[in-house]
């Protein structure tokens, strides 16, 4: 796959972005220990999503805030030490490298969150999110799974709260356009079409995004991922599909 670029005026405004979303959907950073297993973006330069989190820990300061490549033994010794200690934690990490962790060892963490990043990457064979979402339940003990929904052209992420809705900061909305029409609106709610995203943050690049991702919208702005057109190249953070 060829990476997306985006090249990035301002960083603070970046941070400003990304930091103001997640106070506002999950929470303060300094409440929670933040612990990432992100193998993918580990291996190579330039990933936003690594940078995000990388300036979250760094907000956060708990003293276990670390990255994780390979050693899935220690990030699970570490989990289990964190929730011993009554340690709110946040843990990031690419679905198949999650789904490495629980197969190597099962956990009861029932007061973490996880945030899965995104598809297989090659790695595996792709799931549909309920799928994997349960298998990650059952290995990690927690009742639920987040999502996060944020690619390179974008300076702004939608956030699950454990169920299959996206909500966004209010800079950015989410359209749903027609699938056979790109330049009309579904307009009618839980209709099935192509996203298209407006993300004011972007504000020295393009702030109107049509993605190849299929998804529907409720009233309230709320939106879900159900799939990518047929052909579409394989790209960005969120590459599951759903079932109808």
């Amino acid at each position: 796959m060829t990476p997306s670029h985006h090249y990035v005026h301002s960083l603070a405004l970046y941070r400003r972005s990304f930091r103001e979303a997640f106070r506002e959907m999950v929470g303060d950073p300094k409440d929670f220990a933040i612990l990432a297993l992100l193998p993918s973006y580990m291996e190579r330069k330039g990933s936003s999503l690594l940078y995000m989190v990388q300036e979250l820990m760094q907000e956060s300061g708990h003293p276990m805030n670390r990255f994780y490549l390979h050693n899935l033994e220690e990030l699970g010794d570490n989990l289990e030490k964190l929730a011993a200690q009554g340690q709110r934690t946040i843990l990031f990490g690419v679905s198949y490298a999650l789904l490495d962790l629980v197969e190597q060892r099962r956990f009861s963490l029932p007061e973490l969150i996880v945030f899965e990043t995104g598809g297989m990457k090659g790695r595996r064979k792709e799931y549909l999110r309920e799928e994997l979402h349960r298998l990650l339940c059952e290995g990690l003990g927690v009742s639920s799974i987040r999502s996060e929904y944020g690619m390179a052209e974008l300076m702004s992420q939608a956030y699950t709260d454990g169920g299959e809705w996206f909500r966004c900061p209010p800079w950015m909305r989410v359209l749903i356009r027609d699938m056979y029409d790109p330049l009309t609106l579904t307009g009618a709610p839980e209709r099935k079409g192509g996203i298209n995203v407006i993300d004011l943050a972007n504000i020295y690049s393009c702030s109107f995004i049509a993605t190849q991702d299929i998804g529907d919208r409720m009233e309230d702005g709320r939106f879900r991922v159900l799939g990518r057109f047929d052909q579409a190249d394989l790209r960005g953070c969120n590459l599951l599909v759903m079932e109808d």
